[in-house]
């Protein structure tokens, strides 16, 4: 899918002088590790998924002339701030530790965080159930956050990647795994997904798991942030996000 829309000539004009979001291309940056179903390269190479074809919508109905470039999740914030890129569209929940070093656009999606394990374990989402369990995160995220915070009678076990922690659980190496439901439900639905099953939902701490996941800006880059919002804001009210979501979820991930 190519990333790249006109400026419309009235926009163009209102954004002279405001950076990003003038004529030049607008650098979205995503994390270059696979986040399936949001964003993973296809066999050509070519980025696919529900948050590329979102990205793709909300900088058409923002008009703005964007271009996907992956950056290493561990790397993207200091990848926003150093102006390697423009604005990050990774999954990436607003919240406050967050916000900062960088602004956020309203968000696009909201979905709960969720415990994944073995289908013959007994466990559930809580500190409880899970003391003395090995528990594997991906690095740099909320869910290693919240995992620090709650599950100190756990073992935590930190990874790149999500999928790495995916193959571990699969292996039995570790008990569990906290992430993203939505991404949890397209991993339990694959062959290797299908020795394990979604626990349920943490308890949700905002100052952790955040108010959902939208854009992050520069501080200050108000005209790009607000372009954004208006991208945004025009999928939600014209079905295209509902559309996008349909043809990968069977359940919406936007709520207010």
């Amino acid at each position: 899918m190519k990333l790249k829309t006109s400026l419309l000539a009235g926009l163009a004009a209102l954004a002279l002088g405001a950076g990003a979001v003038a004529a030049e291309q607008v650098k979205i940056g995503i994390a270059a590790e696979p986040y399936p179903p949001f964003a993973s390269p296809d066999s050509a190479g070519n980025w696919v998924g529900w948050e590329v074809e979102v990205i793709d919508a909300v900088c058409k109905a923002a008009a703005l002339d964007c271009v996907l470039t992956p950056v290493a999740w561990d790397g993207i914030i200091p990848s926003l701030t150093g102006k390697q890129i423009d604005a990050i569209m990774a999954s990436m929940s607003i919240t406050e530790e967050r916000m900062q070093t960088i602004d956020f656009s309203n968000p696009y999606y909201n979905t709960p965080a969720v415990i994944v394990a073995d289908k013959s374990l007994d466990i559930e989402a809580t500190p409880a159930s899970l003391a003395g369990k090995i528990i594997g995160v991906q690095a740099s995220t909320i869910h290693q956050a919240y995992a620090n915070a709650y599950f100190g009678d756990a073992e935590i076990r930190v990874y790149q990647t999500q999928d790495e922690a995916n193959q571990d659980l699969y292996a039995g190496r570790i008990d569990a795994t906290q992430a993203d439901s939505i991404a949890m439900a397209d991993f339990v639905a694959t062959d290797a997904g299908q020795c394990c099953e979604i626990k349920g939902a943490v308890a949700n701490d905002e100052a952790i798991l955040g108010k959902g996941v939208g854009a992050g800006v520069r501080k200050g880059d108000d005209a790009l942030r607000e372009a954004l919002n208006k991208g945004i804001a025009a999928i939600l009210a014209d079905g295209t996000h509902e559309a996008i979501t349909a043809r990968y979820f069977t359940a919406p991930i936007y709520s207010e």
